[in-house]
């Protein structure tokens, strides 16, 4: 595996101590897919609509502009959704918790997803690139803040006072967050793993072509091959739930035992 080094302590120059192993980096990209399982709704029907309104008229920056409560209930109704006793994290959140146990700083876990299943699943270390509905956001200053309730134009943003907050997500249109510490690990990285994520949305879409540049072993993990399934050195098909805790274990297997 690409950077690995023998590590040697030496006693008065004399006695080679024993090896020690050296685990990979490994950089972890996840989609809706890992949350599918959880029981979150997509609030979208089989035409692409959420009460009759197209994605992109209330997820871009126009849209908040045109038709601010419309946007405020999306996301606040999604929110909501997370407080249901029937969504929780499942099997493939827990195990990558439990990756990031053994592996500390030499695991590196992005996620597309706006949900907390990660954090709820026991992950500490969680870069999510497009928001996180468990946030507000001031427009004007750009702090965030834990947000868990409803909120909407008459709410005052804790910072300013004014009434600026608005989601804490990455619209269409809008730079994902994160970018610059993502790159920099993807070019360092050893072992590059996209679970449940199609492929289609760029830049992410893009994140096994710069990991494979880095030398990393590429892989992805799918309910069925994405769209660009040909760019990884390996697949693994079936259920986030069972193919991810079951990779997981041989990679701990693998490396540490």
């Amino acid at each position: 595996m690409k950077n690995q080094r023998n590590r040697y302590r030496f006693s008065n120059g004399l006695k080679t101590m024993p090896q020690i192993k050296t685990l990979p980096k490994i950089v972890i990209l996840t989609g809706a897919g890992i949350s599918a399982e959880s029981g979150l709704k997509t609030f979208r029907d089989n035409d692409g609509l959420w009460e009759n309104h197209s994605v992109e008229e209330v997820a871009t920056p126009q849209a908040f502009e045109n038709n601010p409560e419309l946007v405020y209930r999306f996301y606040n109704a999604r929110r909501a959704q997370l407080k249901d006793n029937q969504v929780s994290a499942n099997k493939a959140h827990h195990a990558l918790a439990t990756l990031e146990q053994h592996w500390k700083e030499q695991l590196v876990l992005v996620t597309q997803n706006v949900d907390n299943l990660h954090e709820s699943g026991g992950s500490e270390r969680v870069l999510h690139m497009h928001g996180e509905l468990l946030s507000a956001r001031c427009s004007f200053s750009q702090q965030t803040f834990q947000w868990s309730e409803s909120f909407d134009s008459n709410t005052a943003c804790p910072c300013c006072s004014n009434k600026t907050l608005r989601p804490d997500i990455v619209w269409f249109g809008e730079m994902p967050m994160y970018m610059d510490e993502i790159m920099s690990h993807l070019s360092t990285a050893d072992i590059f793993i996209a679970i449940g994520t199609s492929g289609n949305v760029y830049p992410a879409a893009g994140f096994v072509q710069l990991a494979k540049s880095a030398g990393a072993h590429t892989i992805e993990a799918n309910l069925e091959p994405g769209s660009s399934n040909a760019l990884f050195d390996e697949s693994l098909t079936g259920l986030a739930s069972e193919v991810v805790p079951k990779w997981v274990d041989d990679t701990i297997a693998q490396y540490t035992k």
